[in-house]
């Protein structure tokens, strides 16, 4: 049975949830470098990083998972040398280079608003049910 996940304060304008989970299997949608406080979206990179990172993980906890369960990262830049910010997040979430997931970066378009926005692909190791 399919579930969907949405985040207070990260939910969208549009019909449609931060994740969606069937069984142990968890697929984001754009998961954006918003504050999940304020709403607002920072001009600066780090800031936006740094909210991407953890929304990602409110996220992924949302869901019944942990940040361990993630196995792939689609990273999405506006302008794909500007990485160290996003590096810098990377490393803090995922220390163990032993234990990281994949990742891949793509381009956002040039007049985007956000400097960067991820999806994730999780598999939680535990199965829980969520459709209570």
């Amino acid at each position: 049975m399919r579930k969907s996940i949405s985040v207070k304060g990260l939910r969208h304008r549009h019909p449609v949830p931060n994740a969606c989970r069937i069984g142990n299997m968890v697929f984001s949608g754009a998961v954006h470098g918003v504050s999940p406080t304020t709403h607002e979206l920072s001009v600066e990179m780090a800031d936006q990083s740094a909210n991407v990172f953890a929304n990602m993980r409110a996220i992924i906890e949302a869901t019944g998972g942990r940040v361990e369960d993630i196995i792939k990262v689609e990273i999405y830049l506006r302008d794909s040398s500007d990485r160290n910010a996003v590096n810098e997040e990377w490393l803090r979430m995922f220390p163990d280079p032993e234990s990281r997931p994949a990742r891949h970066v793509r381009p956002l378009p040039p007049d985007s608003p956000s400097l960067v926005q991820c999806e994730f692909i999780a598999v939680i190791e535990e199965f829980l049910d969520l459709s209570t």
